[in-house]
């Protein structure tokens, strides 16, 4: 087909464009094909073909800077720190921020700490568990938004001086990944 305005062979074989006795195309069906296009292919930052998220800071204040980096190649996720400092208080604020692509009835957070090629703690927390939900995000389903701002309840501790890597990990009861992030932590 040639022509100015004339409808292109690509066009109607992604049916964007009516045929026949059906339906004139509209605008919320444009609409919705665009947002079909958008969220079925891959993006043209290249996530989900191996190129990295960015690097973010959670925190940086009182001697400690944490920044961290998604290792889920399909999405990115937000966290901060409000008290960052090398003494970790016992309760310590956060705020986090994610679309669940997994139901989380249950949900656990692995974490490994590394400096240099040395692996020196292995932890493994259980979040949500059926009967005894700890946050009000538990039992949340795909498709679902969560946005915790809040405590978390920790050992308190010092950090000792150096820079460390951490490997963090929240995954469901069939051990789908919903979040993943590598970090870095320095204390100077």
């Amino acid at each position: 087909m040639r022509g100015g305005g004339e409808r292109t062979v690509e066009a109607f074989s992604l049916g964007l464009f009516s045929t026949g006795h059906t339906q004139p195309l509209t605008m919320n069906s444009v609409a919705a094909a665009l947002l079909l296009w958008t969220l079925t292919s891959p993006s043209s930052s290249g996530h989900g073909r191996g190129d990295a998220w960015p690097t973010h800071r959670a925190c940086s204040s009182g001697g400690l800077e944490v920044f961290y980096q998604s290792c889920d190649p399909l999405q990115d996720f937000g966290l901060s720190i409000d008290q960052c400092a090398r003494h970790i208080q016992p309760s310590l604020n956060i705020r986090f921020g994610i679309i669940l692509r997994e139901d989380i009835s249950k949900l656990f957070l692995d974490i490994a700490l590394v400096s240099g090629s040395t692996s020196f703690l292995n932890f493994s927390y259980p979040i949500c568990e059926e009967d005894l939900p700890k946050f009000s995000f538990c039992g949340r389903r795909k498709g679902e938004q969560i946005y915790y701002a809040g405590p978390v309840n920790n050992l308190g501790f010092d950090v000792p001086q150096g820079e460390y890597q951490a490997l963090l990990k929240l995954y469901n009861e069939n051990h789908a990944m919903v979040a993943c992030a590598n970090a870095t932590v320095i204390c100077s």
